[in-house]
């Protein structure tokens, strides 16, 4: 915290802040928290300068095999994220390494996302035979359009962060060099603001486009979890695993 200021940091370097069971774990805990308080900006990045969240954690999930533990996994990340996108105060997701997989489905729950100049940004949960779990599938399409999403998430493309701008992806591009300086200062303007516009502001925006799609939950963790239980997932999977050693 720092005055109206919050910031959550994901800080994982052996996993490349990669999200398993703990840090959704903390990451609950941590939006609770600041839910109590009149917090009028969150931001939220990764730890480090390679990826700010690079998906899930794989070593973690090896122990969801079943739809049934799929589908509560992908439930449960899902409604977090949801969390995230129906803060009440602006949240920017500050990238300062590469969104990949989940890690983008992270970012893209966020209000604004701004970007170092060098990072990638993609949804490429395809290449592991499975798709996007937790409303990033959505969210995207709100964002770029539908043939534009369809075409991110079906192909698994990782787009520069001067591309994923020029798609609607990112809002912000920055010199690698001026990141945290230009992330921090612009959260820290919308932070002194007159107290509870930034709530004021979101909220009549957010009336006019929601960003939740709570009625696509079930279906949407469906189809993932057929695709996650899937051996075509899981031979993927162990080949990434094995590619690494």
């Amino acid at each position: 915290m720092d005055g109206a200021l919050a910031v959550i940091t994901i800080d994982r370097p052996a996993a490349r802040n990669a999200i398993g069971f703990a840090t959704t774990a903390e990451l609950e805990d941590a939006l609770t928290e600041l839910e109590r308080t009149d917090v009028a900006v969150l931001v939220i990045t990764g730890g480090g300068d390679r990826a700010f969240v690079s998906g899930g954690d794989l070593k973690e999930l090896a122990t969801v095999r079943t739809h049934a533990d799929a589908v509560a996994m992908a439930t449960r990340v899902r409604r977090l994220l949801d969390r995230v996108a129906d803060f009440p105060a602006p949240v920017i997701a500050a990238l300062n390494g590469h969104a990949l997989g989940g890690g983008a489905e992270v970012a893209i729950a966020a209000d604004i996302r701004i970007a170092a100049d060098d990072v990638k940004i993609g949804f490429n949960q395809v290449t592991l035979g499975i798709m996007p779990a937790w409303g990033g599938a959505e969210r995207l399409a709100q964002r770029v359009g539908r043939s534009r999403a369809l075409l991110a998430i079906a192909t698994g493309e990782r787009y520069d962060a001067t591309t994923a701008r020029e798609l609607g992806l990112l809002d912000v591009v920055i010199p690698r060099a001026e990141f945290d300086n230009t992330w921090r200062a612009l959260a820290q303007t919308l932070a002194n603001q007159a107290p509870g516009a930034t709530r004021a502001i979101k909220s009549v925006i957010a009336a006019a486009a929601p960003a939740l799609h709570r009625h696509n939950e079930a279906m949407a963790t469906d189809a993932f979890a057929h695709l996650w239980a899937s051996d075509a997932h899981w031979a993927a999977v162990d080949a990434m695993t094995k590619g690494k050693k």
